[in-house]
Formats: C-alpha cells, structure tokens, sequence
C-alpha cells in the first residue's frame, strides 16, 4: 500500500475531517518512512491574518510498517487558517506541502492546507435542512387576475402571457427589464398546491419591493410591496398560507444599491421626497458617494441607474439592521430569512449586523449569501472573507456544485466533480453545508433544459438567443440528461433549488430569456413527474439532512457516492457512458435495500445501469438491541 505523509481527507492522519468549531480539540498526524531518520517534526500554521507561521512540535507516536507517526493536538480561535509540515532528518530539514488535491509530499514548493475554524456558538436553521428550495421570479410566475391599482403609466403592461420577454435595449416603452407579465403575490398563494407537491419546504423570492424594472434589482422604496405584485397584507397571507403547508417564505435583499428612481435617490423627481440627487441636505445623502454632485457618482458595476450605497454608512446600517430597520421589520410580518443579494460586496462589519439584526428579531431565520466561489477562502475588494465563521451568513448559493455538475455531464470527468464537491464538504462548517442552495440555474444563468441541449459553448447574442430552441431531437436527449442532473442534485449535501418553471420544461437562455411566464398550459408532464419524484425522495431518506459525502465507484462517465445517517444510508450511482455498466453493490446494500429512484439491482448484488441512467437505492440501517 502506499503512504503519503498527509492527506486531509483521510482520517487517519486527521480524524475530524473538515472544519471544526473554535476551541474544538482535534489531532494532526504526519507520517514519515523509518528512511527519512526524522529528528524532529514541526506543524505550520497561521491564522490568515498573520503575517507569519507558528511551530508546533509533533510528538513520536506509534508505527504502522515501516512509517513512524509524528502527531499534535491543536484548539484554534474561529478564522481561517493555513498548514504545512517540516522535519529535519541528518539530510537536512525538510517541508510537507499539498500537492494535489488533499494529498502530500515532500517539497517546499507545494500549497498549504486550509482549516476552517467556525465560533462555537454557530447555528443555522435545522427547518431547512433535508429540503427543497423553490425559487420565484414573481413577475413571471403566475397572474392571480387581481386587479392592480397605483401602476405608474411608465411600464409596459405585456398581456400576452406566452410572449418571450423583451430583449432589446430600444428608446421605448417595451425594453429590456420593462416589459411586466403581472405575475402576482396572490398568483403565488394560488399555486401553493403545486409548490408543496415537489417536497418545497422554503420558497425563495426574487425582490419584491418597488421598482421601476421588473426584475426590481432597483429598489424604489423597502417598505412598500411593488404595486403590481400587490400589497403587504398579500405578503402576510403568503407567509400564512404557505406555512400551513409546511413551507417557510424568504426574501431577496438587495442593499448593495438602490435604484436611481427611488425614495431614497430620486433622481427623476418621481417620490414626494427630498433625495440625494436632489439635495445636499437630503436624509440619505450619506448613503451614496458623489465625486462630484450631483451627476458623477459610484454606481453598482458602472451602471448609473444603479447608484451604490455606503454601507458602513450609521445611517444607512441602522435604516437597514437597526430595530425599526427593514429586516427586522419584515420578519415580523412573517417571513423567514432573507436573501442577500451580491453578499461578497457587503462589508464584513454590515453582514455582521444583518446576522445580528435578523437573529435578534428571529434566531430561525435564514441567512443566504450570493456567493459565486469557495466562500471559505473568498478575496473580494482586497480581503478574505469571513461569511462562514459564525457571524455573517448561514450558507451561500452553491455555484460550485452547480459548475461541477455540468461540468461532468459534458466532461464525463467523475474524479474532477468528486474533487469539487470534497472542497467544499472540506472547506465549509457542516451546518452550513446542510443549509447549502443547491441550484442548477437561476434568474441570472441559462434554463438548464437550454445549456444541456445547445452546450456551455451557445453563442452569447441576443439576437441569435431570441430565434433558438431546442430542436425535438436536441429537447428529449436534454430530457434525460436533466434527469440525471437533477438527480445528482437531489442527492448532494445540502437543499435542493428549483427555479420555478423548470419542473415544467421551460427553456431560455440567460437574461432575460430564462426569466420567461411560467408555461402553466404547456407543462411537460413527465419532466413534472420527475421533481415530484425527487422532492418524494428527499422526504423518505433522513440522510439528506447529514452533511457527508462519501465517493464509492468514480471513473470515466460513472459516478457514485454514499449519504448516510444513524437512520438510513443512500447509494447514488449515475451513468452518463453510451453503453450499459455494471457496479457491484457494497455488501450493506446487497439484501436490505430498496430503490428510490431509478433503475433496480438484480438479485446477485449487481446494478445493471442502462446508458444515461441512474438510480438512488435507501438502505435502511437496524439499531442495535442492547444487552
């Protein structure tokens, strides 16, 4: 057999796998050949902070062959923290670095490891944990036929339900982000009985407040419904309804900006208020920065119909976290946490007084982040991020699930989505991996049934975008793919995203085309079935609650993994191969198992996987009997 000097993912050389809660005790062992003639071993480690490593000296231990372990035990402050090893030898002295994935070896050229240190007291809400997300665009979702009253006369009110969404950026009425469906809060209520048929125990909402586009990234005013989705008595009545059925109700917070026309800006003199356009003197004046008033301003991204606030500003923090602030005050009208929008932008000092703010008001509430990368180990405006230590967010927006999945569709490249998925299970406290949005697609990415059938590599134009679909060809093999990856998805750590529309078989390209009227007349029933299939399963396994992940067979185009809990276990197989493969099942599946989903294994113990295929098998674990 053949032994490395450390691998951080083998507990035989660190028995807790993963982050570890600060003042947790946990071992490091390094493992060195009899040859090496070690004098002395040393553990490195810094906090991410610190300008240099400490020494720790490993302590001789027990011997396995012709290795000798060298091992210490270390309790560490909540942080971020970097490790590698040395050792001198009468050769001379000698470092342990990464070098590939998890693995080392002997060179000083190689990377350190990562340990994540979270606080103690870090919780996150249990409510969300084995469940299923439902995202909405509430424009585009469903129209209540309510009448609607106070619409400014500048939108466009599109009545034809099925008409793609305008894409064209064109001096008139009927632009891009103007066009409005009429999608509605009372629409929302209507189809609860569909939301809850898929297994959804949370919906997520894109914004909701008034705005002058209709994916309202803009906000006009935080206290006030958008007078097209209705009012906050609907709002109430949603969080109502759809508690009665078992679903919490969060919403998107978009504090990074807000719109040019707004309350608080007002740059067209629209509000019957004194903005910072208008007025040095205007109450929010602090919130935005003016290089030269009032034209020249900082704006999100350059884009001037977005002006971007201070948010370390004490008047804008306390109009947003304070105790009559905008998240307290909403949560009190019943939702149950909050999205924020482009989290990596917020400072470190706001997050912690969104965590304070919203726990104060509900310690259940959820805290989701947009995160695109590792939030672990993020670098955003010059500094590492803290969003998973126990004082910012609950869990991010899994985007790196969400790549490494498509990537392995299109790659067949199992080993690379193992790696991928081990990082974070490796990088994030476990608490947050089990709250993890595990989406595949969302309003600011491609339909998944569109990048599955055209490939990652579509032309980006518009223009093209606006005159393609899948072929019926290109839809049904799109179709069985999609099966698979939302089946890997239903199976991973974490929760579960749909984006509304999907389990119906919508397609689109990006903005705005995968933001198109949900196709309540024209579903795909068999693509419906599917996530009702899914969202049963998640609700009949206890394991998909845990936040382990275990690879069992993963090579080219195959890939299989194990959940567990003290309840039950999961074995997913998935077969993306052109031809029929065979995996011999591990010895506690092989007689007291059933299958979920998918395809059945044969009495000898063997799943036959047809090409394209997968299958979900539950073993269900006995308790022992004591004496």
């Amino acid at each position: 057999m053949q032994y490395y000097p450390f691998d951080s993912k083998n507990k035989l050389y660190k028995p807790h796998f993963g982050a570890v809660a600060s003042d947790q005790k946990q071992k490091l062992r390094l493992l060195l050949h009899k040859d090496a003639l070690c004098s002395a071993a040393f553990l490195l480690i810094k906090c991410d902070d610190e300008p240099d490593f400490k020494e720790v000296k490993l302590s001789p231990a027990e011997w396995l062959e012709d290795y000798q372990f060298f091992d210490c035990e270390i309790a560490l402050d909540s942080g971020l923290y970097w490790y590698r090893f040395k050792y001198r030898s009468p050769y001379g002295e000698f470092y342990v670095t990464r070098c590939e994935n998890s693995l080392g070896h002997v060179s000083d050229q190689g990377q350190c490891w990562q340990q994540t240190v979270y606080d103690n007291t870090f919780k996150t809400p249990d409510w969300l944990e084995g469940g299923v997300i439902y995202q909405i665009f509430p424009d585009r979702f469903f129209n209540s036929g309510s009448k609607k009253s106070n619409i400014p006369n500048n939108r466009f009110i599109n009545n034809d339900w099925n008409k793609q969404p305008e894409y064209r950026q064109v001096a008139e009425k009927c632009t891009l982000g103007n066009d409005f469906y009429g999608g509605d809060i009372k629409g929302i209520i209507k189809k609860l009985p569909h939301i809850a048929e898929l297994g959804v125990n949370c919906i997520y909402l894109n914004p909701i407040f008034e705005a002058s586009s209709n994916h309202r990234y803009n906000t006009a005013d935080y206290f006030k419904i958008d007078p097209l989705l209705g009012t906050e008595a609907d709002l109430i009545n949603l969080c109502k309804a759809a508690k009665k059925l078992g679903i919490a109700v969060i919403l998107d917070g978009v504090f990074s900006h807000t719109g040019d026309d707004s309350v608080y800006f007002n740059k067209y003199q629209t509000y019957n208020s004194v903005g910072a356009f208008n007025s040095k003197k205007s109450p929010y004046y602090n919130w935005f920065k003016f290089n030269n008033w009032p034209h020249d301003y900082e704006s999100w991204w350059g884009i001037k119909t977005l002006p971007e606030t201070i948010e370390d500003s004490p008047e804008f923090t306390n109009f947003i976290t304070g105790e009559n602030g905008v998240l307290r005050y909403w949560l009190k009208k019943g939702i149950s946490g909050w999205r924020l929008d482009v989290a990596d932008e917020l400072p470190d000092k706001f997050l912690e007084n969104i965590r304070l703010a919203v726990k104060t008001e509900n310690p259940n509430a959820y805290i989701l982040g947009e995160v695109w990368e590792d939030a672990s180990n993020k670098i955003s405006y010059g500094a590492r991020r803290k969003f998973l230590q126990g004082k910012q967010l609950d869990s991010v927006m899994n985007y790196p699930f969400c790549n490494a999945i498509i990537d392995f569709i299109f790659s067949g490249n199992a080993n690379a989505f193992v790696n991928t998925v081990e990082s974070i299970c490796e990088n994030y406290p476990p608490q947050s991996i089990k709250t993890l949005m595990n989406h595949i697609g969302t309003h600011d990415t491609a339909r998944i049934l569109t990048l599955l059938g055209f490939g990652k590599n579509h032309p980006t134009d518009r223009e093209w975008q606006s005159k393609n679909a899948l072929c019926q060809e290109q839809y049904e093999k799109a179709k069985k793919l999609l099966k698979i990856v939302t089946a890997i998805q239903f199976t991973l750590p974490g929760v579960p995203s749909v984006y509304y529309g999907d389990e119906a078989g919508i397609q689109g390209f990006g903005d705005p085309f995968c933001r198109a009227a949900f196709p309540w007349d024209n579903q795909d029933n068999e693509i419906l079935e599917h996530y009702k299939s899914l969202g049963k399963m998640r609700k009949d396994a206890k394991c998909f609650k845990e936040a382990n992940f275990e690879p069992y067979v993963c090579c080219n185009n195959l890939l299989t993994f194990v959940r567990s809990s003290d309840q039950d276990a999961v074995l997913a197989a998935f077969n993306i191969n052109g031809t029929e493969v065979n995996i011999d099942l591990p010895d506690e599946f092989l007689n007291c198992s059933n299958v979920l989903l998918g395809t059945e294994p044969n009495k000898q113990g063997t799943l036959c996987l047809p090409p394209l295929s997968f299958s979900v098998i539950k073993l269900k674990k006995h308790k022992k009997q004591g004496n």
